[in-house]
This record gives C-alpha cells, structure tokens and sequence, in this order.
C-alpha cells in the first residue's frame, strides 16, 4: 500500500498517499465537521464557513488567496458534505508547500470581515435559488429530509434563506473553535507526495490547531414519511427511499452492488424495463449513501405527470423483483461496474486524497484498494438479494415534486413493495 500515516503532537492526521510518475499533488485539509454537525440554530453555517475561508488572513486578501496558487498554476477549492469539510489545492510537486501554507493560513486566521460575510450570504442565497429552480436537484433535499425528519444529518447542506440570514461572526467563531480541532481533522496529500517532508510542513502550519475532537453527532434515526409537493412542471419528480448501510457496514458492499444492479446503468432492471420497454421516464436511476453511522438508499424517476399512476406500480414491482432474483449475470455486471469506478478513481490524485481522508475521518483508518476489491469480490448472489430484501422491507420515505396527483398514497406503495416482495 503506498500510504504513510503520522499523527502529530496536537492529534491532527497527516496521510500521504505517493504515486509515482506523477509530477503533481492533490493537498487537503479536512475536518469532521458537516451540516450535520450543526446545531438547529446554525443550519447553513458548515457550508458558509467554507465560503468565508477565502475571503481573506492577516496574510492574504481574498484576492491574493487565489492569485497566490493561480500564479504558479494551481487551483483551489473547498466542499461541505454531511459529514465532512474539505479545503482542496491541486498544484505542481514543487508547489506543495505554498499549498498547505495557504490552506492552513485560511484555516488557522480567517478574518471573517462583515462587508465580506454580508456578500458571502448574498450568494449563498442565490445558489439557494439554484437548487429551487432545478427540480431534479431538489427532490433530493425533500427525500433526505424525510428520511430523516427533525435531524440535522437530513437537513439541506446550504441551509435555508432565513437560517443563513440569521448567521453572524460570533456563530462562525463558536463552529470554527468546537470543531475545527487536530482531532477531528486529516492533512492528506495523494500524487506527487513526500510524507516526511509533508509531516514537517503541517507541524508547522497546523501544530498550533488546538487538540481534541469537538463534539459528536446524535446518532441518526430513521423516521420515513412522505412529502409532496404539487408544482406546475413539465414532469414529476419521485424519489423513493429506505434506510441504507453506514460505510463501515460488513453489507455496504453488497448494497452497493444492488443499486447497480437495479438502477445503477443502462442494462440496469429499472433502466430496461421502465425506459427502454415502456418508455415512461426519461431518466431513472438508484442511488446509495453511506455515512458514518446510517445510510440512504433509494429510486430517483422523473416522468411525465400523466405517466406517474403507470409508472410507480411497474417501479416498485421492479425494486422488489430485483431483491427477490437478482441473479448471477446481473451481480457480476454490477462487480464489474464497481471494479471499474473505483479503478478509474485510482489514476486520479484528487479521488485518492478524498477518499483518504473521509476513511481516516469515519473508521478511523485507510482502506486500500485490495481490500475493497476482496470485500467486493466475496459478495454473493445471496448476499446481495439478503440486503435488498431487508432494505426494501423497511417503512419507506417518499418525496415528489411537480404534476404527482396521480401518485398513490404511500400506504398503497407499501403494500404493493409487501405484495412484490413475496410473489412467486
């Protein structure tokens, strides 16, 4: 395995990860902080954190933060997920230390300015409105938030327009000092990567993050339910979910490959029969998201609202055929699929210091590429059709958006998914 893992004084994780033959570096500085670590007063606050750190240091103004990496070619980026902050660098091999000095130094020393703060809101908002205007991208907001009602982990990433408001620099500050810690973050650099040399620069940077890990989640619970929201498009939106499989999970693999089975490509179940036979939907597709203690695995179709009473009947029976019978030909497809993802995310420095970092982050450890091709190859048919049944079997959480009168109430799409699971 070609990682090196240190840890320094503080707790803070340096992991490296060398690829020979590449001349450049993907550098990160993750922390365990997401939307989900959000209390209910702080909704948004993650994702505005991540936008205010490159708005300017005592060191650096905002734009020289971005001329800096931009003048010897690199770039720079940020992302916020559920469970996770990431601040990103790609650059030359030569360019490593400029990227972690300036990554620290907007993480260690942001000024959080309030003409800058008041601006930051303002696009926040906007790409908001974004996501209202695509409605595709929205009914996943609703589905998340269903499947997890009342819980920070289900609440939409960006927060709402009011909640964003709301947020001040005191609130920043507080987030930034509980959560930011050694202990809840990873330095991990993957391509053209010295680990001594990156050990050195991050002790320096990053050796002052005050210890510990900041606090903990509540454990996520599973609520189901539905919503539905009528709106005047051009098609419906549907996404049907069950509860899923952490990523740590002995099953994950296997739940995996069931979503691609069943929805995950163009000779996929869903895909065949509802599209290609049928041609009921433009698009369909499963989806699987593992987190650190719970997962969403669910049915995303967007179809036309006279086709939705047609649709959801052939859908379900589909989701739970494929629990029932999923079969040899379709699991090794589905393998095959996995193998290929995940060896096009190995040629890739960016995926390689992602992927690192979430694993150190949620279990505490690196997984290297043969343990997950092991893993994925001693998954069987039975397996496979064990996790789709006992997914499926769960109280289901429906979200639907657009011209869906003609869906049926969630207590017939359960009864229809029971009806399916035990037909001959």
């Amino acid at each position: 395995m070609s990682v090196e893992i240190s840890k320094l004084a503080n707790g803070l994780t340096v992991a490296t990860d060398t690829m020979p033959g590449i001349g450049t570096a993907a550098v990160s500085v993750s922390f365990g902080a997401g939307s989900r670590s959000e209390t209910d007063s702080e909704h948004g606050l993650a994702h505005l954190l991540e936008h205010m750190a490159f708005k300017g240091t005592s060191r650096r103004s905002a734009q020289r933060i971005v001329e800096e990496m931009e003048d010897v070619g690199g770039d720079l980026n940020a992302a916020t997920s559920v469970e996770q902050t990431s601040y990103d660098a790609r650059v030359l091999e030569k360019d490593v230390p400029l990227a972690l000095d300036l990554l620290s130094d907007i993480l260690t020393d942001p000024l959080l300015l309030d003409e800058e703060l008041k601006r930051e809101k303002g696009v926040i908002i906007q790409e908001i409105g974004a996501i209202e205007d695509a409605p595709d991208d929205l009914v996943y907001d609703l589905a998340h938030e269903i499947a997890f009602a009342g819980q920070s982990v289900g609440r939409p990433i960006l927060g709402t327009p009011k909640s964003v408001k709301a947020l001040d620099k005191a609130a920043i500050t507080g987030f930034l000092g509980r959560h930011y810690r050694a202990g809840a973050g990873v330095v991990s650099v993957a391509g053209a990567a010295d680990h001594k040399a990156i050990v050195r620069l991050a002790e320096d940077h990053l050796g002052g993050l005050a210890s510990g890990e900041g606090p903990k989640a509540p454990q996520a619970v599973w609520t189901g339910g539905e919503k539905r929201v009528q709106k005047n498009l051009e098609q419906a939106h549907l996404v049907l979910t069950f509860p899923g499989r952490a990523l740590g999970d002995e099953d994950t693999i296997a739940l995996q490959i069931f979503s691609n089975l069943l929805g995950g490509g163009m000779s996929s179940r869903l895909f065949q029969e509802i599209r290609e036979k049928r041609g009921l939907v433009y698009s369909i597709q499963s989806f699987h998201w593992a987190f650190s203690d719970c997962g969403l695995f669910g049915v995303y179709a967007g179809t036309g609202g006279e086709d939705v009473a047609e649709l959801t009947p052939v859908m379900l029976d589909e989701i739970a055929g494929a629990a029932r019978t999923a079969n040899e030909t379709e699991v090794l497809r589905a393998k095959a699929q996995l193998r290929m993802a995940l060896e096009l995310s190995r040629e890739q420095p960016g995926s390689r210091a992602e992927r690192l970092s979430r694993q150190i982050l949620v279990l505490g450890r690196p997984v290297s590429s043969e343990e997950v091709l092991t893993r994925l190859e001693a998954v069987t048919v039975e397996d496979v059709r064990r996790v789709g049944l006992e997914a499926i079997s769960a109280a289901p959480a429906l979200a639907a958006l657009g011209p869906v009168r003609g869906l049926p109430p969630l207590e017939r799409i359960n009864e229809r998914l029971g009806s399916a699971r035990v037909a001959a």
